[in-house]
């Protein structure tokens, strides 16, 4: 039993200084990713063919190549934040959440890296 007050055993602590940073990038990935998805969604749907050839001649256009990439980087960056939550709320052993972080932030950048290669491909002509 201790003698100081709940006050008392909690001043000084202080925060971890990461939580605000974190949740203000979650908070602007998703208006970005509002505003990313309104343009695909509109711009898919004045296609007149979701043929392969129409939709490579699609993502081909260099300002659609453009959007599609800051719709894949924001999407893999959006997605690795909110996994970071729900792994440090939800894991509790100290190895395992190291080991379920580390593996997120690699999964989440592979995918991102994959997505970007796909469209400069396909805007570069290497379809």
């Amino acid at each position: 039993m201790s003698l100081r007050s709940p006050l008392g055993q909690v001043l000084g602590s202080g925060s971890a200084k990461d939580g605000t940073g974190h949740w203000w990038a979650q908070r602007v990935t998703a208006v970005a990713l509002l505003i990313l998805s309104g343009w695909f969604l509109y711009s898919l749907t004045r296609l007149d063919s979701f043929a392969h050839a129409a939709m490579l001649d699609w993502a081909g256009r260099p300002f659609n190549s453009v959007m599609l990439l800051l719709l894949s980087v924001t999407l893999a960056w959006h997605s690795a934040l909110g996994v970071q939550v729900v792994l440090e709320d939800y894991v509790h052993g100290a190895f395992i959440k190291m080991v379920s972080l580390l593996l997120n932030r690699f999964a989440h950048v592979f995918l991102a890296i994959v997505a970007v290669v796909a469209v400069l491909k396909i805007a570069l002509g290497g379809a």
